[in-house]
């Protein structure tokens, strides 16, 4: 089974993850953002500045998540904010045409909260100038992730990270997990 929780930055995906680490040790935290830093030290960068829009990305992503599956045969659990639906639906269907299993979470949460948690964040602690750029480019999508929300597929656990906390949203996400199918 493969985890993704998506959602706006802000939304409290890695403190879900980090959340659903506590009730599921055994399953392996997959961060693809660490696949984009991969690109954009060796591959020539998207025209946008987006390393989601290098196609690599998403094949590596996607490959990378069965891989891992595979080989050490546990369940992923993936934050990641995906909003361009023809991306998240080309990963997707990697993933499952090797007849993998994907729960797909959004966390949901007002712009103003949004806004508030990401001036919030300290994200390169050791790095002022890098700290306000990803703080700059996070409030500068927030408005694109919110809006996302309308492309998303029916089957999507959509939850209000600003109505639950970590602990219930990952009560949630785990009864998701056990009311899922199996795929053969």
């Amino acid at each position: 089974m493969i985890i993704w929780i998506n959602g706006a930055f802000g939304s409290g995906k890695s403190t879900l993850a980090k959340a659903l680490h506590e009730h599921v040790p055994d399953a392996l935290p997959f961060d693809p953002e660490y696949v984009g830093y991969i690109l954009t030290k060796w591959a020539p960068p998207a025209s946008t500045g987006d390393f989601q829009d290098i196609r690599l990305w998403r094949k590596l992503v996607a490959n990378f998540a069965v891989g891992l599956a595979e080989d050490y045969g546990k369940s992923l659990i993936v934050p990641m904010t995906l909003v361009n639906s023809a991306y998240r639906q080309e990963i997707f269907d990697r993933i499952q045409e090797e007849g993998h299993r994907i729960l797909h979470v959004f966390l949901d949460a007002p712009a103003d909260e949004l806004h508030r948690r990401i001036e919030a964040q300290i994200i390169h602690p050791d790095n002022a100038d890098a700290d306000a750029d990803a703080r700059e480019f996070r409030h500068s999508n927030v408005e694109r992730c919110i809006a996302a929300r309308a492309q998303l597929p029916p089957e999507t656990l959509i939850l209000r990270s600003d109505e639950l906390s970590p602990a219930e949203l990952a009560t949630l996400v785990l009864e998701a997990v056990a009311h899922q199918p199996r795929q053969h």
